[in-house]
């Protein structure tokens, strides 16, 4: 038994007149919002905003740039308008590197501030003994010693 396979798939089928489903509800949406927009502004004050959503509805139905729906592109557009960017030529600096650089910035110029003497506690010191201990000890092992 065979079965009959469809040919044109990518082809929508015309239901209402010339238009598809889609056109369709395109048109009778911006027809209505006109309307609704004539009732509530009136003619001359709503010129500009039924001009407006009939030009919409109307690019809608009738515009495909590079034989695809004009929604595709108002999706691509606000797709591109809401996402991060990743541009590869910039420097990027992490949050975590500034903010340290600015603590450290901050907490020389309080130690110069300070006077001119420079007073540690036992805790700096021993912070700086160790600081000293470690560095002393990747020196050697770049060494080789």
């Amino acid at each position: 038994m065979q079965f009959k396979v469809p040919q044109f798939l990518e082809v929508e089928d015309k239901i209402f007149g010339p238009f598809t489903f889609k056109e369709f509800v395109y048109l009778a949406g911006g027809a209505g919002m006109c309307f609704v927009v004539y009732k509530l502004l009136g003619l001359i004050w709503g010129l500009i905003p039924i001009l407006a959503i009939a030009g919409f509805a109307a690019m809608l139905t009738f515009y495909r740039p590079n034989s695809k729906p004009f929604i595709n592109m108002l999706e691509a557009g606000f797709k591109y308008l809401l996402q991060s960017k990743l541009y590869i030529w910039k420097k990027r600096q992490n949050k975590i590197n500034v903010r340290k650089i600015v603590v450290a910035a901050e907490k020389e110029k309080a130690n110069i501030m300070s006077g001119y003497g420079v007073r540690l506690s036992g805790s700096k010191l021993r912070d700086l003994a160790w600081s000293l201990d470690v560095l002393d000890l990747s020196k050697h092992e770049n060494t080789g010693s």
